[in-house]
């Protein structure tokens, strides 16, 4: 059975991403929709989508019926919601990218919407799906950590993924983006939720905008990098982008619609400098969440990191789960034994395998071999610890 899908919203994660290994992994995608002519011209050479099948708004897609087995939406934050009750109105199974809205409010709607569809919402909460957050699972099912009593997670965003998501591209402002441990941090949030095993009853969180303010601009910093006289800023997009793979991620961002890198940093807004004050989202947040079942977890994002990856522990009765994400390594401390036992799980590919991971369930799903990788209920529950914190963290003054 060859799977047909429609992707909405054809940027990095709905055409570069989701499209890709739906191909490579046997479906065929069959409708494209983008507001950017260009981007949805290239989107569709690249996967053999005639003219006709292309669109600029869902609405016009929708207006078709139903005409695909299922769809992705990829689209801005705030324009996941009503493709998702569109497409839900037609039987559509979903892929839905995070965040999956920006508003508490509209949490019910998708579930309400879904309960009366055909159709499925699987949440792109990739990590679940990685190889190793499903070793740390299968740690944590053992038993040999006893009963889990508290979840250390650090979210090390590293400097110039925060400078290139967060300061310059499109999470920069919230709104209209969503709030920062919302768009950064949903899949922490979803992994304290799957590892405690229960529903969160409390949330707190404390941070802010520390340092990319422009009053802590190096003395005679220009608007833009390619005309900065500054020579040792570490958030200097010279510096940054140069260095990486041409035709990956996040170089791919910055030349998607034929621009060459050069033209992007002269012109668009990964060229800008940090300090101009465009950014409004925290660069340094903690959050503490209580469960139903009593366990207690800690999470920590921050951009003042080296690395991009997460480090954790699970602490237990019995033992102690330490993981690093980014080295693909485990180290078990099971008190009643006399040293402790470390090996290493495969950590390859975007989110270290979980973008093949998710995709490859999903299509199972949709082949009815398997169920619906997560249900939604319990994905939005990562959406409420969010909005919590967030509303937690203003409150407090952050």
């Amino acid at each position: 059975m060859t799977v047909q899908v429609a992707i909405i919203g054809c940027g990095n994660r709905g055409a570069d991403v989701y499209a890709s290994h739906l191909t490579q992994q046997g479906a065929q995608i069959t409708f494209l929709v983008d507001a950017r002519p260009q981007r949805l011209q290239e989107v569709a050479e690249r996967h053999g989508v005639a003219r006709e099948a292309c669109f600029l708004t869902g609405k016009d897609f929708f207006a078709l019926g139903r005409v695909a087995d299922a769809v992705v939406i990829a689209t801005p934050d705030n324009d996941h919601v009503e493709p998702c009750l569109a497409a839900l109105s037609l039987g559509y199974d979903v892929l839905l990218e995070k965040p999956v809205c920006l508003s508490p409010d509209e949490l019910p709607l998708l579930l309400e919407a879904e309960a009366a569809s055909t159709g499925r919402v699987t949440v792109c909460h990739v990590l679940r799906a990685t190889p190793f957050f499903q070793e740390i699972r299968a740690v944590l099912d053992s038993g040999v950590l006893g009963r889990l009593i508290g979840i250390q997670h650090t979210e090390n965003v590293a400097y110039w993924h925060y400078a290139h998501s967060y300061v310059r591209g499109n999470w920069r402002a919230s709104p209209p983006a969503a709030p920062f441990v919302l768009a950064k941090s949903s899949h922490d949030l979803d992994l304290l939720r799957w590892f405690a095993g229960a529903s969160p009853v409390g949330v707190h969180s404390v941070g802010g905008l520390n340092h990319f303010r422009p009053s802590n601009a190096p003395v005679g910093a220009s608007d833009r990098c390619v005309t900065c006289p500054v020579q040792d800023c570490p958030y200097d997009a010279r510096r940054i982008y140069p260095p990486l793979p041409a035709d990956r991620w996040p170089v791919t961002v910055l030349t998607a619609g034929g621009l060459t890198l050069g033209e992007a940093l002269e012109s668009g807004p990964y060229g800008q400098c940090v300090y101009l004050g465009l950014n409004s989202v925290p660069d340094h947040q903690a959050v503490t969440v209580s469960f139903e079942n009593g366990v207690v977890a800690q999470l920590t994002v921050s951009a003042f990191t080296h690395n991009n990856t997460r480090t954790l522990k699970l602490l237990g009765t019995h033992g102690e789960l330490r993981a690093h994400m980014e080295r693909g390594e485990l180290e078990l401390h099971d008190f009643r034994s006399a040293g402790p036992q470390r090996w290493t799980v495969p950590v390859s590919g975007t989110h270290g395998g979980g973008d093949t991971a998710l995709v490859a369930a999903w299509l199972a799903f949709l082949r009815r071999e398997q169920d619906v990788p997560t249900s939604l209920a319990e994905s939005l529950d990562s959406h409420r610890m969010a909005f919590l914190a967030e509303a937690s963290r203003t409150a407090s003054g952050g």
